[in-house]
């Protein structure tokens, strides 16, 4: 779960849900870090397509 982003509290609290069988509000808290995740992921993209149209807009402007 480390390797995924989580930070030691979560990764606490879903290894004391999955300890005590509550397996399915273990599931829902990871699955809500992989939402957080992607939304993290799709701001990045968006950033980065700003960027290309910039240089893009750049490099017109050199010719």
């Amino acid at each position: 779960m480390k390797d995924a982003g989580c930070g030691e509290e979560i990764i606490t609290k879903i290894c004391r849900l999955y300890a005590d069988g509550q397996v399915p509000d273990a599931v829902k808290m990871l699955k809500r870090h992989r939402c957080c995740l992607m939304e993290q992921l799709h701001e990045s993209q968006s950033r980065v397509d700003c960027l290309d149209f910039l240089v893009r807009q750049m490099g017109k402007s050199q010719r």
